[in-house]
């Protein structure tokens, strides 16, 4: 079976440290990478300038994202991928994680401390329930 690494992004510091260092993962262990962005719901808004307008999806603005820190990190690794997916961030990685058949989920750190851990974040909730191992950066 191949190994695939699996990260979320949704263009914080925090994410974007967790995903370099997905990254590194995969260059040192020859796995695949595959960046996710998720989004809440299908809406579409309306950007341009004056008459010049143009309906972008969130969808799309989301997997633009994903596919704009994919590019950044074919520096390190070859074997990128990108996508979006609708959902809350958590679920979107446990999804595309199972989907997938991912070996490893890479999440960072934020909102693990103080009353937020207790009260939950994405990066103990993935790794409460996670099909396959999870690696938490420590990123804050």
């Amino acid at each position: 079976m191949d190994e695939l690494i699996l990260v979320g992004v949704d263009g914080s510091d925090t994410a974007r440290a967790a995903a370099r260092r997905a990254a590194e993962l995969a260059a040192k262990t020859g796995a695949a990478l595959h960046i996710v962005t998720a989004f809440e719901k299908h809406e579409t808004a309306s950007v341009g300038v004056g008459s010049d307008r143009t309906a972008i999806g969130v969808a799309e603005e989301a997997r633009a994202l994903a596919e704009g820190v994919a590019d950044e990190l074919r520096t390190l690794t070859p074997l990128v991928t990108a996508g979006a997916a609708q959902g809350t961030p958590q679920d979107v990685l446990l999804d595309e994680a199972e989907r997938r058949g991912a070996t490893l989920i890479v999440v960072g750190n934020r909102r693990m401390q103080g009353i937020r851990r207790v009260l939950g974040s994405v990066a103990n909730t993935v790794a409460h329930h996670a099909p396959c191992d999870v690696y938490v950066v420590k990123t804050v």
